[in-house]
């Protein structure tokens, strides 16, 4: 089965290869000396040393550090265990002794922030979004998918059509933009991001004004608003710096999608991603990767340019295998994700886009992960919907080191700080340690 995969893989890649030649795309353009300068913008200062957002400090899911423990079980390595209210897919977001999460209660009625105690789990206050609108979503996505982003000051809440929110540290609401009535079939998912001195936020849906905007951190003033002509989508933007200049990219319906993070003026645009477009953006090897739909293309990008960048700034595609809600992760040389329609997982060289290794974790279920891997100790985590998390050996070869489960539902990405875990499953918060 795995060498099926490879060979069939191998062969479609020639073919993607010979047919963006004939279009003037290179499969394998010439590295120029600008490709360095791409990084990801990460959270910096007192930031970096906590997971302040959306896949960590570093935006992609790297996590610095060795002593983080690779097994446990629902009693191995579980330093504490707490029962968390409602249900909800964000994130686990850490910041000093404090951890945030949201929650939803009688069907998306009731929207909340959490906040717990790290060093115990205790929970210390519960803070409700105001009443409003209620959203139809998926049974998988619910009313309280969307992670929170801080900065240590306030802690800024993304809750679909009850509007953009900051509370501080002791729960007490801050600021409330309302975004006017979300509709997105599935519900809204998207995750704040924090740029400087401005929160940013993209929302495309249905029947109304799809639009990325930015918002004054301090007092939620609109600092700009741009439309976008897609009609659904629940990713989280990232901010890069790309040959001298800060971007805003979005891995959007049908495109990638660069704006100026000053006054969201559209800067480029790669299209060939699908209709339903979920997982974020990574960076590495002077490239931005996107995933895009069930089983969809993977696209590496050369930023920058100006307008329609499709023909020139394409350095690989694959046309198949993509994730439809996991996002990728990047190590190395290699490039890692998970397609979520078939629990298979695949490392392609980040510069080329030849694959390496295609394998199977666990049993093959459509939609069977939702949270995006993690790497940290020359490790990949991958956790499925089941609670399995699958430990790979990071590297040109596939190498399963073990499957470690707790047992538990589990739709959303952990959170790593200071040796420890923290992952929320559909009732607990665990903290895993040695």
């Amino acid at each position: 089965m795995v060498g099926s995969y490879r060979s069939a893989a191998i062969i479609v890649g020639l073919m993607v290869s010979l047919a963006l030649a004939s279009v003037g795309i290179s499969a394998l353009p010439a590295r120029t000396p600008q490709d360095t300068t791409i990084s990801m913008i990460a959270s910096s200062g007192e930031g970096a040393r906590y997971w302040p957002r959306w896949r960590g400090p570093s935006g992609q899911g790297q996590v610095s550090g060795t002593d983080y423990p690779d097994t446990w079980s629902p009693t191995k390595n579980v330093l504490w265990k707490v029962s968390v209210a409602g249900e909800g897919n964000s994130s686990p977001v850490v910041w000093g002794d404090r951890i945030f999460l949201t929650t939803s209660r009688d069907g998306g009625r009731r929207l909340s922030l959490l906040a717990f105690r790290r060093s115990d789990g205790n929970q210390l206050w519960e803070a409700f979004a105001p009443e409003g609108r209620l959203e139809s979503v998926h049974d998988k996505n619910g009313h309280a998918s969307a992670t929170v982003s801080t900065d240590g000051k306030l802690i800024y809440a993304s809750f679909g059509s009850r509007g953009l929110m900051a509370f501080d540290f002791n729960g007490n609401l801050v600021w409330r933009q309302d975004l006017g009535a979300i509709n997105n079939y599935w519900g809204t998912a998207g995750s704040p991001l924090l740029y400087k001195d401005r929160v940013i936020l993209y929302q495309d849906q249905q029947r109304a004004e799809s639009f990325i905007a930015a918002f004054d951190a301090a007092s939620g003033r609109q600092l700009w608003r741009t439309v976008r002509d897609a009609s659904v989508g629940w990713g989280t933007p990232v901010a890069v710096h790309a040959n001298g200049r800060d971007e805003i990219v979005v891995n959007g319906q049908y495109a990638v999608i660069a704006y100026s993070p000053e006054n969201g003026h559209e800067l480029w645009r790669v299209n060939g991603t699908t209709m339903e477009v979920v997982p974020t953006i990574v960076v590495g090897h002077g490239l931005l990767f996107s995933s895009s739909g069930r089983a969809g293309p993977t696209l590496a990008i050369r930023p920058g340019g100006q307008g329609d960048v499709t023909r020139t700034h394409l350095a690989w595609s694959s046309p198949r295998g993509s994730p439809f809600i996991p996002s990728p992760v990047v190590h190395g040389d290699q490039l890692y994700m998970v397609n979520d329609m078939t629990s298979i997982a695949t490392a392609f060289d980040a510069k080329t886009g030849r694959t390496l290794w295609q394998n199977r974790l666990g049993t093959a279920q459509r939609e069977g992960f939702s949270a995006s891997p993690v790497v940290v100790d020359g490790k990949v985590f991958f956790t499925n919907d089941e609670g399995e998390t699958f430990v790979l050996r990071s590297g040109a070869e596939f190498n399963l080191l073990h499957v470690n489960t707790l047992g538990e539902r589990t739709l959303a990405s952990p959170a790593l700080v200071d040796g420890r875990w923290y992952i929320r499953t559909a009732r607990h918060l665990f903290a895993i340690g040695s």
